[in-house]
């Protein structure tokens, strides 16, 4: 733009006849005349200096304004400036003679044709048109040149072992500019709100329209153009020591310090079947042919047909991933080229419509890439790496993890896009109890607890208490559905005690144990007292007279007092640890007192989380040592309906008929020497 100029010369004495109209003004604008020089002298690739160019345009009160060259070499040169010499707006060489000739050239050492980069899919096609393959998901330096640093992040989408182009980071006075799928710009941490009309920030102008993102420096005249699948950078001219994967410097030289510590890690995946690489490599080929023809001499069509068939030789068409990328690509990095050709119908011919962004503003988690789905929705997906811990184990999220009585079930969002489940549809058994998506990481968690329980189901077998809920999608209430049915059941469960007894030395410190019970732990706490309102504990140093009241309390935390009781189904004594000694005396059978043993008082057996008996003190006869005392406990889901055992009189005369001992024990109440 710096030739440009307006002058208008009067020529009434010697007007001008053009379509029976008379011109008596010609009016000149030097930037359009550079143009039209160059437009002409590169459609034949010679000098023309004895032709003229005519445009016309309406004026004011219906007359006609007539833009008219004439005689251009002389006229053009005269007006201007003789011996001028530079370069015009498409990178031609212009030049002006002492004579006033004009020679207009082609782009060369003087004015050097603007050089293409092109990043698309998992290759990177060079300034100098070689092209370097990505073999893993990694970030490189793609150029520096002149303050301005770029870089390309690869990664995988549905495959595991073909990375995709999936952002370009743009690093200018210390800024950061993210350009990523969809459209989606953002400076350091802040989201742009671009339209067609540039926007300087920082030393960049940025703008978006339905095609992709383009970033310009006006500074070093570098631009950036990406769409979500292929990045174009372009510079004035060639840059053949330029730093980075454009210019020639390899991979291992230009991996990028802000990869992830596993992006080299490489995966194996079988080929897909489906992919006939011989029609894949004819239908790149179409490069090769008309109309595509006309921009060979400025574009060497080889590197984006080597480009095409790489990456659709193992990826397959989905995604709106298909040659047309290619094709649009390189029609691209023609069009920068300075030429008045134009590739008119390539799109018919090779069956592509107009590009778009099919991700316009929409966001994506690092783990999930943006693609359209069946219904032609855009939505957001798994890649693969993500996404293969899930379908190994055939599942849509996280295992349940059962915590303090509450239940968590988180489902990942983009495993539910591929299924089309649309996730605000979703609720638990109560339908009040929805899903909680995370704005960031787009997964989906439900719960429930103790104080909340969402239609949570509570369920007992022979060995556990079960909690069970249910995600299930929102009831139809059309004649007809277009989505699946849905339903997860997950759970948490308390399992019985695993160990059966516990056993703790009367004259030693109680005993505390913690029961693993599947998903949800809870401890259970066995102890001995020697006062009614349990607050003096029995320890070693305790003495324990015989006939003195001991009182045994046995509690649990950790469990949902709401839904579950514990019953103490049974006590007894032996002489030793074991629980299965051969001396045994039974305090508590069927969850009640012995009915032989008047001393033995249980309370609050089956209403709540914890329940004690009392026992006067005795020893085995004829034993000297301590004794041991044993309980088996039992969980009890409450469900209305109370655990506590019934225990009167008559269920205590049958309980002693079915528990009488079949190897009984004598002991003694009376203190001894």
């Amino acid at each position: 733009e710096e030739f440009q100029s307006s002058t208008t010369i009067d020529i009434s004495a010697c007007p001008i006849y053009f379509f029976g109209q008379r011109y008596n003004n010609l009016y000149l604008h030097v930037f359009v005349l550079v143009d039209l020089i160059s437009l002409s002298s590169v459609s034949g690739r010679r000098q023309k200096s004895e032709e003229s160019w005519v445009n016309t345009r309406g004026g004011t009160q219906g007359q006609t304004v007539l833009m008219l060259l004439i005689s251009l070499s002389v006229s053009w040169c005269s007006l201007y400036s003789p011996s001028f010499s530079g370069c015009d707006s498409k990178g031609f060489s212009v030049q002006c003679s002492q004579q006033a000739n004009l020679t207009v050239g082609p782009c060369g050492t003087s004015c050097p044709c603007p050089s293409t980069c092109t990043v698309i899919g998992s290759t990177v096609i060079r300034f100098d048109g070689n092209v370097t393959s990505i073999p893993n998901r990694c970030t490189y330096s793609l150029m520096s040149h002149r303050g301005v640093r770029l870089e390309a992040v690869f990664k995988d989408r549905r495959r595991k072992d073909i990375s995709f182009l999936d952002q370009v980071i743009l690093y200018n006075s210390g800024v950061s500019f993210h350009l990523g799928q969809g459209g989606r710009v953002q400076v350091n941490d802040t989201v742009l709100s671009l339209s067609d009309v540039p926007q300087q920030l920082h030393g960049v102008k940025l703008s978006k329209d339905k095609t992709g993102v383009t970033a310009m420096f006006p500074l070093s005249k570098v631009s950036v153009f990406f769409d979500g699948y292929t990045a174009q950078i372009t510079t004035p001219g060639g840059f053949p020591s330029m730093q980075g994967l454009c210019g020639n410097r390899t991979l291992s030289d230009m991996k990028s310090a802000s990869s992830s510590s596993s992006c080299e890690v490489l995966h194996r995946e079988r080929n897909d079947t489906s992919i006939n690489c011989t029609m894949v490599t004819e239908r790149c080929n179409v490069l090769r042919e008309a109309p595509f023809t006309a921009c060979h001499n400025l574009t060497d069509p080889e590197p984006f047909i080597t480009a095409c068939t790489s990456n659709l030789c193992k990826y397959p068409v989905v995604d709106g991933f298909s040659r047309c990328q290619f094709l649009e690509a390189y029609v691209a990095a023609c069009n920068l080229q300075p030429s008045n050709k134009t590739l008119q119908g390539w799109r018919s011919k090779a069956n592509c419509s107009a590009p778009k962004v099919i991700c316009n503003d929409t966001f994506c988690s690092p783990h999930e890439f943006c693609a359209v789905d069946i219904s032609g929705k855009t939505s957001c997906f798994c890649r693969a790496i993500f996404a293969s811990k899930y379908r190994s184990r055939n599942t849509l999220g996280e295992p349940t993890v059962c915590d303090n009585n509450s239940a968590t079930v988180t489902l990942a969002g983009c495993l539910l896009n591929e299924r089309g489940v649309d996730y605000s549809m979703l609720h638990l058994n109560n339908n009040s109890c929805r899903g909680e998506m995370d704005n960031k990481t787009h997964m989906l968690t439900f719960s429930f607890d103790s104080n909340n329980t969402c239609g949570t189901v509570v369920m007992a077998n022979n060995s556990q208490i079960i909690y069970k809920n249910s995600i299930m999608k929102q009831n139809n209430t059309g004649v007809i559905t277009r989505h699946d049915q849905f339903q997860i059941d997950f759970s948490c469960y308390y399992n019985q005690p695993e160990i059966k007894t516990m056993a703790f030395k009367i004259r030693n410190s109680s005993v505390i144990q913690k029961i693993i019970s599947g998903p949800w732990n809870y401890t259970l706490t066995m102890k001995a007292y020697s006062d009614a309102g349990r607050t003096k504990a029995i320890n070693a140093s305790t003495e324990i007279q015989l006939q003195q009241k001991v009182f045994v309390e046995l509690k649990t935390e950790g469990l949902d007092d709401q839904l579950v009781s514990v019953v103490t189904d049974s006590c007894w004594a032996t002489d030793q640890s074991s629980p299965n000694g051969s001396l045994r005396y039974d305090l508590i059978m069927k969850g009640c007192s012995n009915p032989a043993d008047d001393t033995v008082t249980v309370i609050g057996n089956g209403l709540g989380t914890f329940n004690y008996f009392s026992f006067n003190m005795f020893q085995f006869t004829g034993k000297n040592g301590d004794i041991y005392l044993h309980c088996r406990l039992n969980l009890c889901v409450k469900n209305n309906n109370t655990c506590a055992p019934s225990c009167n009189k008559k269920r205590r005369r049958s309980v002693r008929s079915l528990y009488k001992d079949e190897n009984p024990a004598l002991i003694s109440m009376a203190w001894t020497n």
